[in-house]
């Protein structure tokens, strides 16, 4: 049910986006995101683990990242094309591979690689949503918009790092 609530929480995140509901927008993603963290932590806690909810629960969260990213990607930045592109197509890989060891009954858990990967594109997808909503911010000594970039490079980085692991991971699949 809170995998469901994300997604359409998710669509309507793409829509403030789109409307420049910024304020919202930033809102409604961080609403979003933890609910992922929630949701975790409730399966987890009262063996509410389903195998509906291994696929549905890693959809739902390519759906908010990678809609986001698309959403906010400019060429003047933070989020460059080719960034939103990367992060896309590790995130379609890594599913197509995961989908294929899960039928081969293989585990294919996510790797804290992908853990941090996730919490550094959260944290990188808010904070340029709130670099436009308060755009003369400065809680860290430092512009929103500044932050918003060393962490969407950061994120980039760890998406990276993540998909060349799950890949070597998966390498008897690759071959």
């Amino acid at each position: 049910m809170l995998s469901l609530a994300r997604l359409v929480l998710s669509i309507a995140v793409f829509v403030m986006i789109e409307w420049r509901l910024d304020v919202a927008a930033t809102v409604g993603f961080v609403i979003a995101a933890t609910t992922d963290w929630v949701d975790g932590w409730y399966a987890r806690r009262y063996g509410q683990v389903s195998r509906l909810g291994r696929i549905f629960d890693p959809l739902v969260d390519k759906v908010l990242i990678c809609g986001a990213v698309i959403m906010l990607a400019d060429p003047s930045g933070p989020i460059l094309p080719w960034m939103a592109v990367l992060i896309v197509v590790r995130e379609l890989v890594v599913t197509a591979i995961r989908a294929e060891m899960e039928r081969a009954g293989t585990d294919f858990s996510a790797a804290w690689s992908g853990k941090i990967k996730m919490v550094l594109q959260c944290a990188a997808v808010a904070l340029v949503l709130a670099a436009r909503a308060w755009p003369e911010w400065t809680p860290f000594t430092v512009p929103l918009a500044v932050a918003a970039t060393w962490t969407t490079w950061a994120a980039v980085i760890a998406t990276a790092y993540s998909g060349l692991e799950y890949l070597w991971a998966a390498r008897s699949l690759v071959r």
